[in-house]
């Protein structure tokens, strides 16, 4: 399948994501040092840089899994923490169910004994509904079929590939039809087709105005959908614009392509990923 780069549409609409000034210290380490960032409604922007450069700490800040110590952050044109005295019920609040969240790779089954189908469906729960809609059973395996896993419905997932695991944490994103998706390195480690899979499913959907915030060590498959790229390095935006050039070139930055991996003095520090705020914890 031929992929088409996605061009940001113009439009009035609030940025699907709007951070400015974060800063997130965790015990003496400053992890990210001042981020701003801005994504348009319908780009795909690939967030890129070595390891411990504050890409997964940036993301899992993003959709409220870790406080910014500083700074403020906007989904959908809504800030992440409600202001105060906005009691009225959504007042100032993020629409939650709009936003897909697919955390660095994890057991999809989390460890419960579960069917790709029931992991997926889980993704239609919410602090305000906690039982399954009528007809959950059909648009699971749907979500299923746009990550080729339809046939799998019924597999339990620790059964399944990694690769297969990682599309069924894709497809749990994907159920509730988000506007924006936010995936933190979600190829990472998985087998060729799969990743090819990833590619087309991202194809379709970015073609019918889905926007992407996605953590990559290399666009890969995903190249030709990539509209721009954010380099981080130190827990700083470093480059924010045209996707890299090829391993070994330099951009208008003056430095290397991203993917080093030489040592950094902050890291991610490993955290387990957590759920949403007013979301349900991961299946």
């Amino acid at each position: 399948m031929t992929l088409t780069a996605s061009q940001a549409p113009t439009t009035t609409a609030a940025p699907a994501v709007e951070a400015r000034n974060v800063h997130v210290r965790l015990g003496a380490s400053h992890i990210l040092r001042g981020v701003d960032l801005r994504v348009e409604r319908g780009e795909v922007v690939a967030l890129l840089g070595a390891n411990g450069s504050g890409k997964s700490t940036l993301v899992r800040t993003l959709v409220g899994v870790l406080p910014a110590s500083e700074g403020d952050v906007r989904l959908l044109g809504s800030p992440l923490r409600a202001p105060r005295g906005g009691r009225r019920a959504g007042a100032g609040q993020v629409a939650w169910d709009k936003i897909g969240y697919v955390p660095q790779r994890v057991s999809a089954g989390g460890g419960v004994p579960s069917t790709a189908e029931e992991v997926v469906a889980s993704g239609l729960l919410h602090a305000h509904r906690l039982w399954l809609p009528r007809g959950w059973r059909d648009v699971a395996r749907a979500a299923l079929d746009l990550v080729g896993l339809a046939d799998r419905a019924d597999h339990p997932t620790h059964l399944l590939s990694g690769g297969q695991q990682q599309r069924v944490l894709i497809a749990r994103a994907l159920v509730r039809k988000p506007e924006l998706l936010v995936l933190d390195e979600p190829v990472a480690g998985v087998d060729r087709p799969s990743q090819e899979a990833f590619a087309a499913t991202m194809s379709s959907l970015v073609a019918e105005g889905l926007t992407v915030l996605v953590v990559l060590h290399e666009l890969g498959e995903l190249a030709p959908l990539v509209t721009r790229a954010v380099v981080l390095r130190h827990g700083r935006v470093v480059h924010d614009g045209a996707p890299p050039r090829p391993h070994g070139a330099h951009d208008a930055v003056g430095h290397d392509h991203v993917h080093p991996h030489e040592p950094a003095p902050t890291d991610d520090h490993g955290l387990a990923d957590g759920p949403f705020p007013g979301r349900e914890a991961r299946s």
